[in-house]
């Protein structure tokens, strides 16, 4: 203790009160939480036990703490979320060494690593073991229709280092989908480099059924059109549209929102009938926004009463359980929901082993029950989370998103769950062969998830290979929150 000022002595003091009064606080709240979701003492895992403690934790605002912390040289607890516990006691131990008391040993590190250690051991459960060399995030494509005619276009994605191919079953059938996987199959032994299968269930996506306009109508900001349940020949207004799912008509009330194709056009519901919802735009991309049939529609102030499994994602699974490694769970947000998924899934194929589970995040519901989605499905199941920041941006708006998704990366990391980072990743690059600027930093960004999805176009298989690049580099710099100082060669 030489050198230390009785100032100094004092403030390690009260530090040491401070950290072990909220190390006792997120015990206590841990333990409630787990009693909340119905988890004894003997069936606590690290992954229960070390979720609840995060979220017990991150009920404080710390950020006073931090600095006082990080002043003297401590953790300020920022990189705590693989293992929360033994970071506060291991803060604790320093400070009790600080202020003269006995201390407990310091954590080895390969027990200091074990929350990272069970995330990449889900991860490898969920996409394979990464290949030699390449980046710690997986790379997901999204195969296009082609796919299953051309199995050179799956050889190159293989060859490019597609680690996982992802199937959308909104589109197409059995048979072609069935084709693909083929392709997939004998491309990943050709090549002699394993490639997952993930097919993604269309779940309760609204999208425009019908629309009545003049030819080439766009909608602008103050336009009026009319919501209606069916679009019948003689329905009077100019410009009317139906949605595939007509039952939501009557769940909307005078201010819901609606915003249409990915929020390029957001309105509100004005006047409200039976069967019937007249809205008023009041934003919309300059240009307009054309009403088409198959456009997505979301309702991000109405909590839909939709079934989380259609007619079709039940006949879908006759064959998704069959073929799929994973299975991509849309608009999950309840509980019940995943129990739904996995008794069908159980039925279907009672001999395999558990298929990994995608929970695909898209809603302020599902945001909010996340915890409890994660716990129910890592029970029986290989899981991750989808971050799809498409509806899930229209859901919570873009604001909300640009935290959202980092906050989704810290509560899986906590759960040692695997986080997929989707929507419009290099869009451009895979459209027309050329990133953006802002794309650049998106894909950078996103070496914080373990797998990260491309969506298709032309230069796919260029695309799989230039995000594999970004990935790279970015690994020497950083782990999770973690900053890695690896030599930096520009100024050498």
């Amino acid at each position: 203790m030489a050198g230390k000022t009785g100032s100094d002595l004092e403030d390690l003091r009260g530090l040491l009160a401070e950290v072990k009064a909220l190390r006792e606080d997120v015990e206590r709240k841990g333990a409630e939480l787990r009693t909340s979701w119905g988890v004894g003492a003997d069936q606590t895992s690290p992954r229960m036990l070390n979720l609840s403690h995060y979220l017990a934790l991150r009920e404080h605002d710390l950020t006073d703490l931090q600095y006082r912390l990080a002043a003297r040289g401590l953790s300020s607890l920022g990189r705590s979320e693989g293992q929360v516990a033994l970071a506060l006691d291991t803060l604790i131990t320093t400070l009790k060494r600080l202020t003269g008391e006995p201390g407990a040993a310091y954590p080895t590190t390969p027990s200091a690593t074990a929350g990272a250690a069970e995330l990449e051991a889900e991860a490898n459960r969920l996409f394979g073991r990464r290949q030699r060399g390449g980046p710690h995030a997986r790379v997901m494509a999204t195969l296009p229709p082609e796919a299953a005619a051309e199995p050179e276009l799956v050889d190159n994605l293989v060859a490019a280092g597609m680690d996982c191919a992802r199937i959308n079953c909104a589109h197409d059938d059995a048979e072609i989908w069935g084709q693909m996987i083929e392709n997939v199959r004998e491309a990943a032994a050709r090549l002699d480099r394993p490639c997952r299968v993930l097919m993604d269930i269309a779940g309760p996506k609204c999208r425009i059924l019908r629309v009545k306009a003049p030819p080439k109508t766009r909608l602008s900001r103050g336009d009026r059109v009319v919501l209606v349940d069916e679009l019948r020949e003689k329905t009077k207004e100019p410009i009317a549209f139906s949605l595939n799912f007509p039952e939501l008509v009557d769940q909307l009330v005078v201010g819901s929102e609606v915003f249409i194709d990915d929020g390029k056009a957001a309105a509100r519901v004005v006047s409200k009938a039976a069967g019937r919802a007249e809205i008023e735009v009041y934003a919309a991309r300059e240009k307009g926004v054309r009403l088409k049939p198959g456009k997505g529609v979301n309702f991000p102030s109405t909590e839909l009463d939709l079934p989380p499994l259609t007619s079709k994602d039940f006949r879908d699974l006759d064959f998704i359980a069959e073929h799929a490694d994973l299975i991509g769970y849309s608009f999950v947000q309840l509980v019940d929901d995943v129990e739904l998924l996995q008794d069908h899934l159980v039925a279907r194929a009672p001999k395999r082993e558990p298929h990994g589970l995608v929970l695909k995040i898209e809603t302020p519901l599902a945001v909010r029950n996340l915890p409890a989605l994660i716990l129910q499905a890592a029970a029986h199941n290989p899981t991750a989370v989808m971050i799809a920041r498409g509806d899930l941006a229209v859901e919570l708006g873009f604001a909300r998103l640009t935290e959202m998704q980092e906050e989704i990366l810290w509560l899986c990391e906590s759960a040692h769950t695997p986080v997929v980072w989707a929507t419009q990743v290099l869009d451009t690059y895979v459209r027309d062969g050329v990133a953006s600027r802002a794309e650049m930093t998106d894909a950078a960004m996103a070496q914080g998830a373990e797998c990260v999805m491309l969506n298709k176009g032309p230069y796919l298989a260029e695309g799989v290979a230039f995000l594999r690049d970004v990935l790279a580099r970015m690994d020497r710099h950083r782990t999770k929150k973690f900053a890695r100082f690896a030599s930096l060669k520009e100024w050498a």
